[in-house]
């Protein structure tokens, strides 16, 4: 499967912006598609994820409550809404999808993901 993010930009503190992640060549069913991002000199973190099938979430604690992901079937499309964001979530951030069914009980580590696209840079000013 191949995936793309799009709509990261530049933001005000306090502003919003929702992330897409478009796939293509299989659909998502049957897999779980996260979110993570990457800070400049920083490891890459998990951000969220959802299980397609269950429709399950998990959130990182710096996240929880602020960010919403959601998935569209007819789209093959997963979303990363992002709201009251600040700066500390300046970064790029990358969709990643694995083969798996069930529900999500916790966060998911980049060596488990099986597919990435190529990140979408989030900037947000103080």
């Amino acid at each position: 499967v191949q995936l793309q993010a799009s709509g990261g930009g530049l933001v005000q503190a306090g502003g919003s912006l929702r992330l897409s992640c478009a796939a293509s060549g299989r659909t998502l069913r049957s897999t779980a598609v996260g979110w993570f991002r990457q800070a400049p000199g920083k490891e890459r973190e998990f951000v969220a994820v959802i299980s397609w099938s269950g429709r399950t979430t998990y959130y990182s604690g710096s996240v929880k409550g602020r960010f919403t992901i959601s998935g569209d079937n007819a789209k093959n499309t997963v979303y990363l809404q992002m709201n009251s964001l600040k700066p500390e979530d300046t970064a790029v951030y990358y969709c990643a999808a694995k083969r798996y069914t069930g529900s999500i009980t916790g966060p998911v580590r980049v060596d488990e993901m099986d597919y990435w696209g190529k990140g979408t840079l989030v900037t947000v000013s103080s």
